[in-house]
C-alpha cells in the first residue's frame, strides 16, 4: 500500500479539532468531579440539626470523630496500597532494564591520526609528537654461540638422563 503524505493545513485542521475535543472532555470531567464531591458530601455529611441542646450538639460532635476516624484509617490504608503499587512497579522497572540490558551506540568510524587525536584532546597549546623510535636508545646485538658438538651427540648425556629418570620413578 502507497501511503500519502498528509499536508500541513489538514495536519494543522486536524491537530486543533483534537486539541478542541480534549479541552472539551477536561472540563467534563472537572465538572463531574465537582458533582460527585457535592453528592459524596450530601450523603456522608448531612447538615447539623442544631437545636441548642447540649446532650445533643456531644452526640453529634461524636458521631463526626468517629467519621474522621474511619475515613483517616481508609486514607491511610489506601496510601500504603498505593506505596507497595508504586515500589512494585519500581521493582518491575528495574526488571524490565535489567532484561533489556544496556544498548551500546553505534560508533562511527573516525578517521584520524594520532597527532590531531591528541591535538583534540589536549588542545593546541601541547605539540605532541607521535614518533616513538625517536626516543628509544640504539642497542647493539649480542649473538650467541653454541657450542655445535652438544647438538649433534646425543649419546654423551645418556647416563645423566637416565638417573633422572630413576628419581622421578622412586618417588
Amino acid at each position: 500500500m502507497s501511503e500519502k503524505k498528509m499536508n500541513s493545513s489538514r495536519r494543522h485542521h486536524l491537530k486543533s479539532v483534537i486539541l478542541s475535543i480534549a479541552q472539551k472532555w477536561l472540563e467534563q470531567e472537572k465538572l463531574d468531579d465537582v458533582a460527585a464531591k457535592e453528592a459524596y458530601m450530601r450523603d456522608n455529611c448531612p447538615p447539623p440539626t442544631m437545636s441548642g441542646d447540649q446532650h445533643a450538639l456531644m452526640d453529634y460532635l461524636k458521631k463526626m470523630n468517629e467519621r474522621i476516624e474511619r475515613i483517616d484509617e481508609e486514607r491511610y490504608d489506601i496510601l500504603s496500597k498505593v506505596q507497595k503499587a508504586d515500589k512494585e512497579i519500581e521493582d518491575l522497572n528495574i526488571k524490565v532494564v535489567d532484561l533489556r540490558g544496556v544498548k551500546k551506540p553505534a560508533l562511527r568510524k573516525v578517521r584520524m591520526s594520532a597527532d590531531t587525536m591528541l591535538k583534540a584532546l589536549l588542545g593546541s597549546k601541547h605539540t605532541v609528537n607521535m614518533d616513538l623510535r625517536a626516543n628509544l636508545k640504539q642497542v647493539k646485538k649480542e649473538v650467541k654461540e653454541e657450542p655445535q658438538e652438544a647438538a649433534g651427540d646425543w649419546r654423551k648425556n645418556i647416563e645423566d638422563k637416565a638417573d633422572r629418570k630413576k628419581m622421578f620413578e622412586t618417588s
